[in-house]
């Protein structure tokens, strides 16, 4: 019971998915503090480069199965090996990605071996806990940080008396970081029949259609993002321009997005994705805690906005006070001008 596992989900290009990378960064500083093992489970289907893949963030074993039926994801078979494993290597803590993926079987897992469970952490501590009615000390626990209550407070969810202690992790609100490039571990390969029966594969894929992905804003290096203060979908073609101009992608607050301003895959924040770009350039955003929650980590924030006390303008390293319809087009044919 000295052991981390991370679930590490794998993409459409058969690679280890980002936001298990980030996990097993911000798992090998836990397994540190822990003096523990870190572990990682890779289902799939001939998944190559896995000890290049992983063992560089610091992994130190790899329990791996690799099954042709397990090309795709399938609830069942992922859900039985997960659980076997569980109980067979009783890891301390178990993580997750907060994806479509880790937020269907997590909570299945959790339900099944009677743990607890926080879903949608932005961050992961290890400390004390003294239980108020007890006086209890558990030492050495995992606190599971996460936005509640709308946003309006950052809450610390601790699981004392049942392990493992379990949680699935928001993309992009780890650093994804190098442990060592030469760090090395071992690949414990796993036979499929020992945790998988036959019954787990009672769904036959027929056909399979993947929409490609429309917008990289995650990815991308520089954010023209727009809030409802932009006023409509018009006027956020400025924002498009704008990022055209300057080699950016088009962000948006929920607000923007709810307004009908944008697209979904656009929405920056809690409830939306998170962001760490070299410049986030916020226009017409007024700055609530689930909208900075996603994107205060960026290396540069400008803020655009007609309001000197919006909460935007206490984390932005530069403020412009003024109306964003006034201020973008100067700045579009300031950066041409640039160009020529």
């Amino acid at each position: 019971m000295n052991n981390i596992l991370v679930f590490c989900e794998i993409t459409e290009e058969q690679q280890i998915a980002e936001v298990s990378l980030e996990l097993c960064s911000k798992a090998r500083k836990l397994a540190d503090r822990l003096s523990a093992r870190l572990d990682a489970i890779v289902i799939g289907n001939d998944i190559k480069d896995i000890e290049e893949q992983l063992f560089p963030f610091g992994v130190d074993s790899v329990f791996y199965i690799n099954d042709s039926r397990l090309s795709f994801y399938q609830t069942l078979p992922f859900f039985s090996t997960i659980t076997k494993l569980i109980q067979e290597e009783t890891p301390e803590i178990v993580l997750f990605g907060a994806t479509a993926v880790g937020r269907d079987l997590a909570p299945r897992i959790a339900s099944y071996l009677r743990c607890g469970l926080t879903a949608d952490c932005t961050s992961l501590e290890i400390g004390d806990h003294t239980d108020a009615k007890t006086k209890t000390v558990y030492k050495d626990i995992l606190y599971q940080i996460r936005p509640a209550f709308g946003g309006n407070i950052i809450a610390t969810i601790v699981s004392p008396e049942t392990r493992p202690q379990m949680a699935t992790v928001r993309e992009g609100v780890m650093k994804k970081e190098i442990y060592n490039e030469n760090h090395k571990g071992v690949i414990r390969n796993l036979k499929t029949e020992d945790y998988i029966n036959d019954t787990d594969f009672c769904i036959e894929i027929m056909n399979r259609q993947i929409e490609a992905q429309k917008v990289n804003i995650k990815g991308a290096p520089i954010i023209v993002a727009g809030g409802y203060g932009m006023g409509s979908k018009e006027n956020f073609a400025l924002l498009h321009e704008l990022a055209d101009v300057i080699g950016g992608e088009v962000g948006a607050t929920r607000a923007a997005v709810d307004a009908g301003f944008t697209e979904m895959e656009r929405q920056i924040g809690q409830t939306g994705v998170t962001v760490r770009p070299k410049l986030y350039i916020a226009c017409g955003i007024s700055g609530a805690v689930q909208h900075r929650a996603g994107m205060d980590q960026s290396a540069k924030i400008i803020s655009i906005n007609t309001d000197p006390n919006a909460p935007i303008n206490s984390i932005a390293d530069y403020t412009i006070i003024g109306d964003a319809m006034d201020i973008i087009p100067k700045m579009i044919k300031s950066y041409k001008n640039n160009m020529l």
